[in-house]
């Protein structure tokens, strides 16, 4: 008698086909909720399309791209199960980037892998995302969801995103624009964002030996709520600024810190010089910097301090760009000036201490 043998199967090999079809299933409803007039079709098909056409009413158009994802800030939403605000993250450190050069965000399409697919789990992702998208601007125009059985435990998951966007030649923003005298404005953080998060989770989970579920008097609400605090998206906010006041550059503040990105958009012969002293970073920067012993250099070149995005305008456009970030709720201040640069300074230098 021949003894039935089971042959290998994609389910035994441990990717569920029918729980990822689910997944879509769930996400369809945040999905539309993104659309811009030039989206064509729906979710599923091969390839988001956007209609370019909409792109004739520019001169000389631009496109501008930017890929990035949110580091290991997805632990913590890991440990926390919680799923709906990473996608925040992801948005503003794609979106974020290309709005910098002056571009209005269009597009975005992102890529989540997971160890086991949870629909749910998955679902409230692209919700996260989606509603990202709406703040920026932008439609989801598609993504992949990757089932990865074996390389990643099945709580285990990571997101990235790539994003698309246009600006008019003539008014692209960067170093050429920036003058001797111009002004730079920073723009609050929301907290963390999501950058730094190795040092962070190493420092107060590690060595320290804090729970995420802990009350921090400090803080005012727990450990966890804290570190999940969603990375603000600037993008419309910066569109609108470009509308109503002169601005010569911008640049956001991730991975380097404050001054490593904003000598970014410095030209070589001229110094951002910015002062600590007309701000006070939050609570959980002197947290972690205490928790830890981190110096202060070794924080500002790893943390934004309270700073998620800076704008170089011109002195006599100050007054104007101030008022209308604050009509729209953005905590902004002057930080600082441009000035010649020195035979021994760097492209932005941070001086003075902060504000208590």
């Amino acid at each position: 008698m021949t003894e039935k043998t089971t042959g290998a199967s994609y389910a035994a090999a441990g990717v569920d086909i029918e729980a990822g079809d689910r997944a879509v299933e769930l996400m369809k409803e945040w999905v539309k909720k993104t659309q811009r007039p030039e989206v064509l079709g729906g979710l599923g098909g091969f390839a988001g399309l956007f209609d370019a056409s909409a792109l004739k009413r520019y001169e000389r158009p631009l496109l501008a791209s930017a890929t990035d994802g949110v580091g290991t800030k997805v632990d913590i939403a890991r440990r926390l199960g919680v799923y709906d605000t990473i996608g925040h993250d992801l948005v503003a450190m794609v979106m974020d980037d290309i709005v910098v050069c002056g571009a209005e965000p269009l597009f975005m399409t992102d890529y989540i892998c997971v160890g086991k697919v949870h629909p749910e789990r998955v679902a409230a992702i692209v919700k996260g995302i989606a509603e990202g998208c709406v703040l920026a601007g932008c439609a989801l125009v598609g993504g992949e969801t990757a089932e990865h059985p074996g390389l990643l435990g099945p709580d285990d998951f990571d997101v990235a995103g790539a994003g698309t966007g246009v600006v008019e030649y003539d008014r692209l923003l960067g170093a050429d624009r920036i003058r001797k005298g111009d002004a730079v404005i920073a723009m609050a953080s929301s907290g963390l964002h999501s950058n730094g998060y190795s040092l962070v989770r190493h420092v107060l989970l590690d060595r320290a030996g804090m729970s995420l579920e802990q009350e921090i008097e400090e803080l005012g609400r727990t450990l966890g709520e804290e570190l999940l605090e969603p990375t603000k998206i600037y993008s419309l906010d910066c569109l609108a600024l470009t509308r109503t006041a002169e601005v010569h550059a911008f640049s956001h503040i991730t991975g380097g810190g404050l001054a490593a990105n904003l000598a970014r958009v410095v030209p070589d012969h001229l110094h951002a010089a910015v002062d600590r002293s007309t701000w006070a970073p939050g609570a959980i920067f002197d947290l972690v910097g205490k928790a830890g012993q981190v110096e202060r250099l070794e924080l500002e070149k790893t943390l934004n301090m309270g700073v998620g995005m800076m704008a170089v305008v011109p002195a006599e456009s100050v007054d104007v760009a101030l008022t209308a970030l604050a009509d729209r709720g953005v905590d902004s201040w002057v930080a600082g000036e441009i000035v010649e640069r020195g035979d021994h300074t760097e492209g932005s230098t941070l001086t003075g201490s902060y504000a208590s």
